[in-house]
């Protein structure tokens, strides 16, 4: 794969200890949508129309439209579903007519506000961002309130899943200098949502009496653990610094390494926006670290929070002297979820690694 076609990051097979991702960086209960995912459906007074439900399909119908609304500069469109994208947006490639001759472009729509937001303002040239350039967008199509965009088709290789030595390096480097990037489009955080962790916690405490997990009796003891401490953990935890705009979707097919570095001196580049949000940096080195909790090997020794720690105060980024304390909270906490998330996150491997994990943690911070 030579251009940034979103490759979809799949659990890796049962002869190298998979690295199972993340469905959510948020408690919430399995098949529901992810906490900090935004639904492309409504971004104004009405609503797009849905054929089918289907985002294929309304790319179609809403292709000539978006030709229209580029005034001749966008090419026919070969649209396609990109199984990585977090917000469910049909995808395509086209090639784009401008001032400075042509270039290969990625299409996208619907986009919810949040992604819409943070791929604009970021896709600026003079945002220095390590994420795609943006040559046209919009907020109405067709008559509709409905989000597009049209970006530069990133030349370069997707980090593989498995990891190879110094990738790890590469994708915490891309979620510093996002960081940076993002800290500067936007200086102001906003304060995180509450999340609902006891009711996550009570369906997972359900999973584990029902039997239907290996090592039940354990997960359920630690669960239960958890569920006594969570008043003391939310307090501490609630306590964090808010000082980054976290990616929220950090792992390694969301980093296209480029064949040759742009002039912002990038070189590697972070697609897929649409998880962005306020919190704690650390969230995105626990997220991209535990993918990797049945696999560490994969990281060839690179520890994902205090690496990230080193690359934030490398870009004069702020790092408090508490942040061990709240990684250690952040990985109680998500370890404790698998059970109620395993039709996403139940490869045997990722479950008995995250029950370590949990055992070995929680005396540390309960």
């Amino acid at each position: 794969m030579s251009t940034h076609d979103p490759q979809h990051f799949a659990p890796l097979d049962s002869t190298a200890a998979p690295a199972t991702p993340p469905a959510s960086s948020s408690p919430r209960a399995a098949k529901q949508p992810a906490a900090n995912a935004e639904s492309p459906v409504s971004l104004g007074g009405r609503t797009r129309p849905e054929p089918d439900s289907d985002s294929a399909s309304l790319a179609h119908a809403l292709e000539a439209p978006l030709l229209a609304e580029c005034q001749g500069r966008l090419s026919e469109i070969s649209w396609f579903r990109s199984a990585s994208s977090s917000s469910g947006s049909a995808t395509g490639t086209a090639r784009w007519r401008g001032e400075e001759g042509e270039a290969e472009v990625i299409v996208k729509l619907p986009l919810g506000p949040s992604e819409y937001r943070w791929t604009t303002e970021l896709g600026r040239s003079d945002a220095r961002s390590p994420t795609p350039r943006v040559f046209a967008a919009g907020l109405e199509l067709g008559g509709y309130d409905l989000a597009w965009v049209v970006e530069e088709r990133v030349r370069g290789e997707p980090v593989p899943a498995r990891m190879r030595e110094g990738d790890a390096l590469h994708v915490l480097q891309a979620a510093a200098d996002f960081h940076d990037a993002a800290l500067r489009v936007r200086p102001a955080i906003e304060r995180p949502r509450a999340l609902d962790w006891q009711s996550s916690l009570a369906l997972a405490r359900e999973v584990c009496h029902a039997g239907a997990i290996a090592d039940a009796q354990r997960w359920n003891e630690g669960v239960k653990k958890v569920t006594k401490a969570l008043p003391r953990l939310l307090s501490r935890w609630n306590e964090r610094p808010i000082n980054a705009w976290c990616h929220g979707d950090l792992h390694p097919g969301n980093v296209i390494r480029l064949s040759q570095p742009r002039d912002d001196s990038h070189a590697g580049v972070l697609i897929d926006l649409a998880l962005v949000h306020p919190g704690h940096w650390l969230e995105d080195a626990v997220y991209l670290e535990r993918q990797y909790w049945a696999a560490p090997q994969l990281l060839h020794g690179v520890k994902p929070v205090s690496t990230l720690a080193r690359l934030r105060r490398e870009r004069g980024l702020s790092v408090d002297s508490d942040y061990p304390i709240f990684a250690d909270i952040r990985r109680v906490l998500m370890a404790s979820l698998v059970p109620a998330f395993l039709d996403r996150e139940g490869h045997p491997k990722y479950v008995a690694a995250s029950l370590d994990v949990l055992e070995k943690t929680l005396p540390h911070v309960a």
